[in-house]
């Protein structure tokens, strides 16, 4: 199980390796939100999410024999593209595992960073299965997503980063709404907040009709998705909070928020307007909540961490056309 001691060691050995990205502000974003927005780009990361920082953690914390013989991970696309880069940055071979419906963009960037990838049709295959299947068969070490120690360690990286920033601009209560999927980025988050700055309360979000950690965290069991894709905010569909990641949602977040796909566009065309930075779907549900459900939020100020930027030009075209609809 993850806890603070292992996210402080992960900080020592992503030191110099992950990009520490800023807390952004907009007075306009501050207007619509009707308080203090401050937004954490992850989308400037290597690779263009988060997470980078839980697949270097994980893969430089494996003992170098069994580093050497290869790592493999499935994701649909930006757990993919940060095991990609962090193999290749250690010199070690990686496979992928996606879902032949991920974005193309991701597939190829996955491909471009050197990776072998296999595609699977998640309608009617189990990405799991596959890739146990390929780890056990190659000599591999499978870095799972979200529900992997060392991964939501290097996730919590991201929390130690809010809290420092937080406290140079002066916010020292918040909430902080994270991007939520089977929950690695923000069970390390609310853990490394619970120990270095205790006021900033997480909040997962997700998007409407893939809101497991939400109904989990009203209803204190797992719960599970009806579907599995056919979402815009492909990022972060999964089918449950993942089972080392729920008992931290459980015990640290606050109640999940849900936000809609359309606002979700809107979020990411008004990052793009007022903040001049480019972010996916999945990545802007946090900033949606921030934005348009102020009345479920407490404060004067909220953190949203803006957790990818790897969209498709067609799919950016449509966020772009909400500019030109308001």
């Amino acid at each position: 199980m993850s806890d603070f001691d292992m996210i402080a060691a992960a900080a020592g050995r992503l030191d110099g390796h992950v990009r520490r990205t800023p807390l952004l502000t907009s007075p306009f974003l501050d207007d619509i939100a009707g308080r203090r927005v401050l937004v954490k780009p992850e989308c400037l990361q290597h690779t263009g999410s988060f997470k980078f920082r839980g697949a270097w953690s994980a893969i430089s914390a494996l003992d170098p024999a069994l580093r050497g013989r290869g790592v493999i991970a499935y994701s649909s696309g930006n757990h993919a593209q940060g095991v990609a880069l962090a193999a290749r940055l250690h010199d070690v071979p990686s496979v992928i595992v996606m879902p032949a419906d991920a974005p193309a963009l991701k597939i190829a960037n996955t491909r471009a960073l050197g990776a072998e990838v296999v595609l699977y049709d998640r309608g009617r295959e189990s990405r799991e299965e596959i890739g146990e299947a390929l780890a056990r068969d190659r000599g591999l070490t499978l870095i799972r997503p979200y529900d992997e120690p060392q991964v939501i360690a290097g996730q919590g990286t991201c929390g130690l980063e809010i809290a420092e920033q937080a406290a140079e601009l002066g916010v020292t209560d918040a909430q902080v709404l994270v991007c939520c999927g089977g929950g690695g980025l923000t069970s390390g988050v609310a853990l490394a907040l619970e120990r270095t700055a205790p006021a900033l309360r997480v909040r997962p979000v997700e998007p409407q009709g893939f809101d497991d950690v939400t109904r989990s965290l009203a209803s204190g069991r797992i719960e599970r998705n009806a579907a599995e894709s056919g979402g815009l905010c492909d990022a972060i569909l999964t089918p449950a909070p993942g089972q080392l990641t729920f008992p931290i949602l459980s015990r640290l977040c606050g109640p999940g928020l849900v936000v809609t796909e359309d606002e979700a566009l809107r979020a990411m065309a008004l990052a793009f307007l007022r903040l001049k930075i480019v972010i996916e779907p999945g990545g802007a549900v946090a900033l949606a909540a921030a934005l348009f459900h102020g009345d479920k939020l407490d404060g004067e100020a909220v953190i949203a961490v803006a957790s990818g930027g790897n969209v498709d030009p067609a799919v950016f075209r449509m966020a772009l056309d909400r500019l030109d609809a308001a």
